[in-house]
């Protein structure tokens, strides 16, 4: 998965290899929180990849929920629609 995430964010040094591989770590803990499991679905490696991907180009802007640079105002979505509801898919029922 490190390379995906390397060419992904189009990195070609291995110097912040560390730091992808924490990112990685973290957004499959992420996803394997969100949805309940122990286990991640190979189909949701992705899913992970593009987590990664984001928090990696969210470095310093941690608990920020919109940031705004020369004239252009950005949201900063944690959780994406598009990723909520393909993470739903593969959420695990509880029975309380």
């Amino acid at each position: 998965m490190l390379e995906r995430l390397r060419r992904r964010l189009e990195l070609t040094e291995n110097d912040r290899d560390a730091l992808l591989a924490d990112l990685l770590e973290e957004a499959e803990q992420y996803i394997l929180g969100y949805t309940g499991r122990r286990v991640l679905p190979l189909a949701l490696e992705g899913a992970v990849i593009e987590t990664a991907a984001a928090s990696f180009r969210l470095l310093g802007l941690e608990g920020a929920s919109s940031h705004a640079e020369g004239g252009v105002n950005d949201v900063i979505d944690r959780l994406p629609a598009r990723m909520k509801a393909q993470l739903d898919m593969y959420r695990l029922g509880r029975v309380l």
